[in-house]
């Protein structure tokens, strides 16, 4: 969700930086300091923010129950999120390219939890809106990932995929 910024903008700077040192092992202080950023922003701060934050958040825990409050967090945070705002965060970004992740990553917290109706449900969710996903590596990436959730779904399997992301 974060790239190249139109326009200087310290929340995404701030967690940009998060996000690397989480990528590198930090997990714990990228965790807290996104977590105090969360408290700045607030639930009724920037959508744009709140979506991104929350977004990368839940990547950040291991355990399902955990990661699932980002991953609502984030998902009602888009609902709120316009194409102009994240637009004036890179001009290549739609709102609708972001609904596949997230309905993606709430079906695998659900399935991981053993709520596999709920778990189909957002996938489904997932499979119809990934359309709007671009055909580069990052649309093959999410499509990929659909298809493994909906199969572990179908098996009740509940055990963490390889591939996804998580505080670990």
């Amino acid at each position: 969700m974060t790239s190249t910024p139109a326009a200087p903008d310290p929340t995404m700077e701030t967690i940009g930086r998060a996000v690397e040192l989480g990528r590198a092992g930090d997990v714990d202080t990228a965790r807290r300091q996104l977590a105090d950023l969360w408290q700045e922003v607030g639930p009724s701060g920037d959508p744009f923010h709140r979506c991104t934050l929350a977004h990368y958040l839940a990547d950040l825990y291991d355990h399902p129950a955990e990661a699932l409050i980002w991953d609502i967090r984030a998902l009602d945070a888009a609902a709120s999120l316009s194409d102009e705002r994240a637009q004036a965060h890179h001009q290549s970004l739609q709102v609708a390219g972001f609904y596949p992740s997230l309905h993606l990553n709430i079906a695998d917290n659900l399935r991981r939890l053993s709520a596999f109706d709920a778990a189909q449900e957002h996938i489904s969710r997932a499979e119809e809106r990934s359309v709007a996903l671009p055909d580069d590596g990052y649309g093959r990436m999410i499509r990929t990932a659909i298809e493994e959730v909906g199969a572990a779904i179908d098996l009740r399997d509940t055990a963490r995929r390889d591939s996804a992301p998580g505080g670990s």
